[in-house]
């Protein structure tokens, strides 16, 4: 196979997996804006929780993030409120936070090695010697340098 054919090759398969990745990229990007959220009540909605746990304990339990938390030690029931997320995105914050306990997993790494290849295989859209693939090499040492002076300020 020669360069020019590889060249198609790795064109037509950027253009088709850039069409079916599209929709999963929208969704990574929703989930990803409102998790810079997750510290706040920006996207949550009170929620009343009623469980029955074991009885005459000496103190209620402390649960992260509870408030008006209400223990009766005679029959063990214990209610508290908490700030959740709507249901489906908190589903969607699960995906984009899933790690190898779960099989979302799967979904995640798919999504990260096709990402990995579309930064490779954007280089083969145009020749090493003309000036886009030049300003190309710029604009991505330029977005390396400002990723690393984000993290480290």
């Amino acid at each position: 196979m020669n360069n020019r054919n590889l060249s198609n090759k790795v064109r037509i398969i950027h253009r088709y997996l850039g069409f079916f990745l599209a929709g999963i990229m929208f969704v990574y990007a929703l989930s990803g804006i409102t998790l810079i959220f997750r510290d706040t009540d920006y996207f949550k909605k009170e929620v009343l929780v009623n469980e029955t746990i074991a009885k005459n304990l000496v103190e209620a339990p402390a649960i992260k993030n509870a408030t008006d938390i209400i223990y009766n030690p005679e029959n063990g029931s214990l209610s508290y409120k908490l700030m959740q997320p709507p249901v489906i995105l908190n589903a969607l914050q699960k995906m984009h936070k899933a790690t190898s306990s779960t099989p979302l997993y799967f979904l995640n790494v798919f999504f990260g090695i096709s990402l990995l290849f579309f930064v490779f295989s954007a280089y083969w859209m145009f020749l090493p010697q003309t000036d886009v693939f030049k300003k190309a090499i710029y604009y991505t040492v330029a977005g390396i340098v400002l990723t690393f002076i984000m993290i480290l300020v």
